[in-house]
């Protein structure tokens, strides 16, 4: 048989305790011929606090462990009797169905893409009202008009004596409103 990509559906928080108990009882069983590699899809994320810029992980699918596996009656039972499984994703509950292949090259490029190029933590898009937070505009609210992830900084029309005006701000100095 060959591998195939499976999801598994875990407690939300838990998924990587899942991934190291299931790493555990594979040794244990000596099944390591039938699995591959056990992927909790994450990316990471920049968040600029305080001035300075944090790098953290976030998990694009909460709740799910991506396995490569031989599906057969053994690694079915090995995988739904670790703690905090609640089972597979597709197919029937007694016959889950793999995902396909581009999906699984969809998810695994999305988190090799996370590691090269970390995103910001928060998203903007344009119309969205924001509240300028530092700089000479503080207390104003304006809207985005424009992002750029590359830069990490805004176009925002802010409203001064009662005309629209453009300002460029950078993502530390705003908040979502």
């Amino acid at each position: 048989m060959t591998m195939r990509w499976y999801v598994v559906h875990a407690y939300s928080g838990f998924e990587n305790k899942v991934k190291q108990s299931l790493e555990e009882r594979i040794r244990r069983a000596g099944m390591e011929e039938k699995f591959g590699e056990i992927l909790v899809p994450t990316e990471e994320v920049v968040e600029i606090r305080g001035g300075q810029k944090r790098r953290s992980e976030r998990k694009f699918f909460p709740g799910y462990v991506l396995v490569r596996m031989e599906m057969d009656d053994d690694t079915w039972h090995l995988v739904k009797e670790v703690p905090r499984v609640m089972g597979f994703i597709g197919g029937r509950s007694d016959r889950p169905a793999p995902i396909s292949d581009r999906e699984a090259e969809q998810i695994l490029n999305r988190v090799q893409e996370g590691v090269e190029k970390p995103r910001p933590k928060v998203l903007f898009e344009v119309g969205e009202v924001v509240r300028v937070i530092d700089g000479p505009f503080t207390d104003f609210n304006g809207a985005v008009e424009e992002v750029n992830y590359e830069k990490s900084r805004l176009r925002v029309a802010v409203l001064i004596f009662g005309r629209s005006t453009p300002v460029e701000l950078g993502f530390d100095q705003v908040e979502k409103t």
